[in-house]
């Protein structure tokens, strides 16, 4: 009897530290998941699941249609998460409110201003680079030396949900608006990177900044 409950509290210490260990792996407490570059903390992995982080700074994450808490597979085949797979084509608001928010607790979408901070050659380096086997753009701070990593995951066609030049271009949403139906966004591709504008109903990548 003894050494079945030893071996059962064993068990069971094990299983806890597995899972705290698992839950940190895809939630990683705020003080491990942030970089600051010129001035603004950034989150070190995209929004995957709403409410949720990427495994990994390479990993791609979820994709999102401006002002709607609904993740889109990054690769195929397409669906969401909430389990469908029907592509919405409709118009989503002026505005990407609190509620649809899908950055983890304490983190938000940043703005046209965050996003141009970290385009900002006097202060920050950017380099097309291969991480871990990924390829993405790399943000050096020149005075920390801090580096952020953006994945190039590519894009959902804001038409059909068709996924399209993985690997070759990297989309990351702001929560500014631009016109009616377009919003800024941060874009690279190669060692280009800067800040324009696209189709709100396309699916973007999400790299969260602290609130």
């Amino acid at each position: 009897m003894r050494k079945l409950s030893f071996i059962f509290g064993v068990a069971i210490i094990a299983t806890v530290i597995f899972s705290s260990c698992s839950k940190d792996d895809a939630n990683p407490p705020l003080d491990n998941a942030s970089v600051v570059i010129n001035g603004v903390k950034w989150a070190t992995r995209n929004v995957d699941a709403p409410g949720t982080f990427a495994a990994a700074p390479e990993s791609a994450g979820m994709f999102y249609q401006w002002n709607r808490k609904i993740g889109w597979s990054a690769t195929d085949p397409m669906i969401n998460s909430n389990g469908d797979t029907v592509w919405d084509s409709s118009t989503s608001g002026d505005s990407w409110e609190k509620t649809n928010d899908p950055c983890p607790q304490g983190w938000r979408l940043p703005t046209l201003d965050e996003l141009n901070k970290l385009l900002d050659t006097d202060k920050v380096k950017h380099e097309w680079v291969v991480q871990n086997g990924v390829y993405g753009e790399k943000f050096t701070d020149k005075n920390t030396g801090n580096t952020l990593f953006l994945p190039a995951a590519g894009t959902r066609a804001s038409s059909n949900g068709t996924l399209d030049i993985v690997g070759i271009y990297g989309f990351y949403f702001s929560s500014t608006q631009f016109g009616n139906m377009d919003a800024y966004i941060l874009a690279f591709y190669n060692n280009s990177a800067l800040s324009t504008y696209g189709n709100r109903l396309s699916g973007r990548s999400i790299r969260a900044v602290a609130e």
